[in-house]
């Protein structure tokens, strides 16, 4: 039988808008059911860093509240770059996600010629996680024991010192290079891949002095294992009420805070955006998560997607301009 013209376009027209709904039918029930398989977490650091720390407690809080597994898969290497670019491409479905840090977000446009992402364009943000800082620590024989000292040692000892940090262009790494222009001192960089590493040969003598995250390292100094000089963080710590923040110090413009991040691929869908955000800041209310924060000395912060955005844009903004200002140059990636 041959259909009429008109009865075929009204015939297409209401397979059209059939299959438009129940792919969006489709979509909302897929959204409603994540996650329904286990959950790929990327944190761009070694293991056993603070960032990796709080990634596996907060994963482990999700998989219970989401009741699913959240795996960590540590992709450390380019200061972040590694872990970021895996996200960045790999499909929007929410089943591949970042948790990461300030540095990785925020320096690496102004710090490499050429990225394979846009850390602004190329992400999906989902919820601020807390907010920290850095020591400064110095190995034990080193004789020192304040920042003053440690300025008037390392200009007593041009070149004769190195630092280590967690790459290049790391929070680490920018903390000191502002120490040293401000206070004129010649210090050799050692880029490691992940904090952990870092403080591993500060202790072990391979390397004099470094900043390095407060979550892993406030026991190594309580336990006399290391010596903290100074916090880069904006007020001194509760767990080490004794070490005096930079700016208490006199050194200003080093007091930057860091903070961590969740974010997924872009154009992830947004009901998945919406319960991941509403499972973190569930998680992050918790007093367990709170005080397992604040004994790392961090505070457990949560946020929109919306105010995550604008905390990226911004910092990145602000620590664009230090790097500037520091005249470290783009480098090859």
């Amino acid at each position: 039988m041959t259909i009429p013209r008109i009865l075929r376009h009204g015939l297409l027209a209401a397979l059209t808008a059939l299959a438009a709904f129940s792919a969006c039918s489709g979509h909302a029930q897929g959204a409603d059911a994540y996650p329904d398989r286990p959950v790929t977490l990327v944190v761009p650091t070694a293991a056993a860093g603070g960032t990796d720390t709080i990634a596996r407690l907060i994963a482990e809080a999700l998989g219970r509240t989401l009741k699913q597994s959240f795996i960590v898969d540590n992709r450390p290497g380019a200061n972040g770059i590694l872990g970021t670019e895996q996200v960045a491409r790999s499909a929007p479905d929410g089943y591949r996600l970042l948790f990461t840090y300030t540095a990785a977000m925020v320096v690496n446009p102004s710090l490499y010629r050429k990225l394979p992402y846009d850390p602004v364009k190329d992400l999906a943000p989902i919820a601020q996680i807390g907010r920290g800082g850095n020591l400064l620590l110095v190995r034990n024989d080193l004789p020192v024991n304040t920042l003053k000292e440690f300025v008037a040692y390392a200009r007593a000892h041009p070149d004769k010192l190195s630092y280590c940090s967690w790459g290049n262009g790391s929070g680490g790494h920018l903390a000191m290079e502002s120490l040293k222009k401000q206070a004129g001192l010649v210090m050799t960089h050692v880029p490691y891949k992940g904090s952990s590493l870092c403080v591993q040969d500060l202790m072990g003598g391979q390397v004099d002095a470094g900043f390095a995250d407060m979550s892993s390292t406030v026991e190594i100094v309580r336990a006399g294992r290391l010596k903290a000089l100074a916090s880069s963080g904006p007020s001194r710590i509760p767990m080490l009420p004794d070490v005096p923040t930079m700016s208490e110090q006199g050194v200003k413009g080093v007091d930057m805070a860091s903070w961590l991040g969740f974010y997924g691929p872009p154009r992830m869908p947004e009901p998945v955006v919406a319960r991941l955000n509403a499972a973190l800041v569930e998680v992050l209310a918790m007093p367990a998560t709170r005080d397992f924060f604040r004994q790392g000395a961090y505070e457990a912060e949560s946020s929109s997607p919306q105010a995550l955005a604008a905390l990226t844009r911004s910092t990145y903004d602000e620590w664009g301009d230090m790097i500037r200002k520091l005249g470290l140059t783009k480098q090859a990636q």
